[in-house]
C-alpha cells in the first residue's frame, strides 16, 4: 500500500501507480474485468478507504457496478449526492466532509470524505468512479489529479 499522504510521495506515489494500472489492464479489454480489477487496485493500493468502486450510467441513473468496500447504495438519480453531481455536472467533486454536501446520499455512515471523477469517453458518460474515506479532508488537489489520471488510463485501456 502507498501512503500518499506522505509529503513528496503524492506525485510519485500516482507514477508508480499509474505503471502499476497499465501493466494490470494491458491485457484484457473487458469492462466488467477491468473495472473489478480497478476497484480491487485502488482499494488495496491507497490507503485510508473504505469504498472503491463504479456506479454506471443506465438511462440517466447511477446503477452500481464493480466495488470493494461495504455494501452501498444500488441506484443513485443524476443530480443527487456527491455520485449524482459528478454524472450530471461530468466535472470531478471532490468533498472534504460529505454530511456538508447538500443532498449527500449516506451510504456508508463511516464515510467522511469523498472523491468522485465522471468517467466520458468518446463524448459520453459510461459512469463515475467513486472512492470513499473515513477521513474528514482525505482527498488533496494531487488525489484528484492522480486518480483522474488513473481513470483515463482505465477508460483508454478498456472496451465501453
Amino acid at each position: 500500500m502507498i501512503n500518499l499522504q506522505d509529503t513528496g510521495a503524492g506525485l510519485d506515489g500516482y507514477n508508480l501507480l499509474a505503471a502499476q494500472l497499465q501493466a494490470l489492464l494491458a491485457d484484457e479489454r473487458d469492462f466488467i474485468a477491468n473495472a473489478a480489477q480497478f476497484s480491487a487496485f485502488l482499494y488495496t493500493q491507497i490507503d485510508d478507504l473504505n469504498w472503491a468502486g463504479f456506479y454506471l450510467n443506465r438511462n440517466e441513473e447511477l446503477v452500481l457496478g464493480p466495488f470493494q468496500g461495504q455494501v452501498a447504495c444500488v441506484r443513485i438519480p443524476f443530480g443527487r449526492g456527491v455520485c449524482g453531481a459528478a454524472a450530471q455536472s461530468r466535472q470531478t467533486q471532490r468533498v472534504e466532509d460529505v454530511h456538508s454536501f447538500a443532498g449527500h446520499i449516506a451510504c456508508d455512515s463511516a464515510s467522511n470524505s469523498e472523491l468522485v471523477v465522471p468517467l466520458v469517453k468518446e463524448g459520453k458518460l459510461i459512469g463515475v468512479l467513486d472512492l470513499d474515506s473515513p477521513s474528514i479532508g482525505r482527498f488533496s488537489e494531487v488525489d484528484q489529479a492522480g486518480i483522474e489520471r488513473l481513470a483515463a488510463i482505465f477508460l483508454a485501456e478498456t472496451d465501453c
